[in-house]
């Protein structure tokens, strides 16, 4: 079974890919934090985006303690996601 790529849609998949890759080495070296908390999250993302998300169950809300303790998700997670449906959008 083969895929014919074009030059243009490879670019994008290479560009998506390595800025996946930066942002892992820089949560690795320290100079990301791994987590986003709420605000964080709902600012560069959307609110209506990260709340869908995390319905859908396509993203885990994690919790440092109970009741009303902040939440935060994980950089790597929603980073992967987003990248992923830039690429359906364009692909």
């Amino acid at each position: 079974m083969e895929f014919e790529i074009s030059a243009s849609d490879l670019k994008i998949i290479i560009q998506e890919a390595a800025e996946l890759g930066a942002i892992l080495a820089l949560t690795k070296t320290g100079k990301l934090k791994p987590y986003l908390n709420k605000s964080e999250a709902f600012r560069k993302y959307g609110r209506a985006n990260i709340e869908h998300l995390a319905e859908k169950g396509f993203i885990t809300i994690r919790k440092d303690g109970d009741h009303s303790a902040c939440w935060r998700i994980d950089r790597m997670e929603i980073e992967a996601i987003v990248k992923a449906k830039i690429l359906l959008q364009r692909l």
